[in-house]
């Protein structure tokens, strides 16, 4: 897939004589869609060298299979690195590399980069890292382990599912990242921000993390809007001088609500709590119950999920979680007659 420049030698007669004259043929080289495939169908057997080969504007797409390779995108801008589908590519890495997704490297990185519609499996303890890009998309991704990411920048991460991690489901070090929609579930932790990070999660479902299932720490940023944190050991603990803002979530199923450090600034107003020792404490030895933290806004009670138990967390028509504020209804999703309407008319 190599193309040569043609250039063409033009003599031009002037009334001096002649001169030479070297001209490019040719429109420039346009985007290009770059196939894997591990029988040999495609352009590439190999991972690593497709993204190699890829320049500015081009799309690496990988046909169906179980992939035993790792890959690192580094020193690229604006490429597209696209599986068949979620249950139809699975990259599986190498028991010789941590990892087996790598956006970025030191002291690379990579710039305005998408990955979707693939299985990242975990490879000696994390699945993907990111490293020192910006504008990376994640999309339509299953995560068998956790994401790490440190330094970088105008990170989205949409439609995925992220856990089995025996640590944290999704860490962010001194980084910059929206989640929306993503199912998160079955790790220590479910979402840790640290550093100086800034971090929104909106829409998010974070469910049997062993801990809790959002911490904030450090002096980092985050904002947790319209989430349901159900089914972990707490729902989210704001520790250190981090700075937070917490709306419109529910927060329930847990052992404990919110555990908030006095170090910390954290607002809350109308999130829904229903949890087995306490929606709110203070950071203590052991932790304090602080119901005079509860916000004016908050709801207390059974929140009416159609099925907690398969993992369900759609509201009920008869909860009481409906029109709450400026929310239509509080958490991730949408009541069931509401997506039950969309569904039929689609």
């Amino acid at each position: 897939m190599i193309r040569a420049a043609v250039l063409s030698f033009m003599a031009v007669l002037a009334p001096w004589g002649f001169s030479l004259v070297w001209a490019d043929e040719g429109p420039p080289l346009g985007p290009r869609t770059i196939v894997v495939a591990l029988d040999g169908t495609g352009d590439f057997v190999s991972l690593q060298e497709a993204v190699d080969a890829a320049r500015k504007g081009d799309t690496v797409f990988v046909k169906a299979g179980h992939y035993p390779q790792d890959v690192t995108i580094h020193s690229k801008e604006k490429i597209k690195f696209v599986g068949a589908g979620v249950d139809q590519v699975t990259i599986l890495g190498r028991g010789i590399v941590v990892g087996a997704l790598h956006v970025g490297k030191w002291p690379y990185g990579a710039t305005d980069i998408e990955i979707r519609d693939m299985t990242i499996n975990d490879q000696g303890g994390h699945a993907v890292g990111l490293f020192n890009g910006q504008g990376i998309v994640l999309r339509r991704i299953k995560i068998n382990g956790m994401l790490f990411s440190q330094q970088v920048h105008d990170v989205r991460i949409e439609d995925c599912v992220i856990g089995g991690s025996e640590t944290t489901g999704a860490l962010f070090a001194d980084s910059e990242a929206v989640l929306i929609g993503n199912f998160i579930h079955d790790n220590d932790h479910g979402v840790s921000i640290a550093g100086k990070s800034n971090v929104r999660l909106e829409r998010n479902v974070i469910t049997r993390s062993l801990f809790e299932a959002v911490v904030v720490s450090d002096r980092a940023r985050a904002v947790l809007v319209s989430n349901t944190l159900v089914k972990n050991g707490g729902g989210a603990a704001f520790l250190g001088q981090s700075q937070s803002e917490v709306t419109g979530n529910v927060v329930g199923l847990n052992r404990v609500g919110f555990v908030i450090a006095p170090s910390s600034q954290t607002t809350t107003s109308f999130n829904a709590f229903y949890n087995r020792d306490g929606d709110y404490l203070r950071v203590g030895n052991p932790n304090q119950p602080a119901p005079e933290l509860k916000a004016q806004s908050d709801i207390t009670g059974d929140p009416y999920f159609v099925d907690p138990g398969h993992d369900d967390f759609r509201l009920r028509l008869d909860t009481p979680l409906l029109k709450i504020g400026h929310f239509p209804y509080l958490g991730a999703l949408a009541p069931a007659s509401t997506a039950a309407r969309r569904s039929t008319e689609k």
